[in-house]
């Protein structure tokens, strides 16, 4: 495991890689002890870099987050979510029930699969709202999801999915 740390408009950033991608970024944590060098680290911070801002950057290199099957399919959806759009954890349980052969699935264990993203900013889980644009939970605080809703001057209350 590698270490990386990034000093944002939020606050510390705690930037977590393997040799196969970025496995963690991570808010309110402490600065590392120790911080390597790796170009999957230096390629996020520049991607921070251009994020800050105000750019909308594609992620040019690997991100690998872990987590369950079910997880890793709502981080997938997570990262199709453009750049200043929202969806709810309805849409995005229709979008799991269609990937699951199921006719419907729970928006609660979207919301919790969404809540142990561990590659924030990244895979957009501040993206996610609840039914009507109600802006609920963030790992980080509320405040910082605000905030990084208004920087990407985000159109709250209408679906980017499909």
């Amino acid at each position: 495991m590698y270490y990386g740390w990034y000093d944002s408009l939020l606050g510390g950033l705690l930037l977590t890689c393997e040799d196969d991608g970025l496995t963690g970024l991570w808010m309110n944590r402490e600065e590392p002890e120790r911080e390597d060098r790796h170009p999957i680290l230096e390629k996020a911070k520049l991607w921070l870099d251009a994020y800050f801002r105000g750019e909308d950057a594609a992620v040019d290199f690997p991100l690998a987050p872990r987590g369950t099957a079910f997880q890793m399919q709502v981080w997938e959806i997570l990262k199709t979510i453009p750049y200043g759009k929202t969806v709810t954890y309805g849409d995005i349980a229709r979008e799991m029930a269609v990937w699951a052969g199921k006719e419907k699935m729970s928006a609660q264990a979207v919301g919790q699969a969404v809540g142990r993203n561990p590659v924030s900013i990244l895979i957009p889980c501040h993206r996610v709202v609840g039914s009507g644009g109600k802006l609920t939970g963030y790992a980080f605080g509320l405040d910082k999801k605000v905030w990084l809703l208004e920087h990407e001057n985000a159109i709250i209350g209408t679906t980017a999915l499909h």
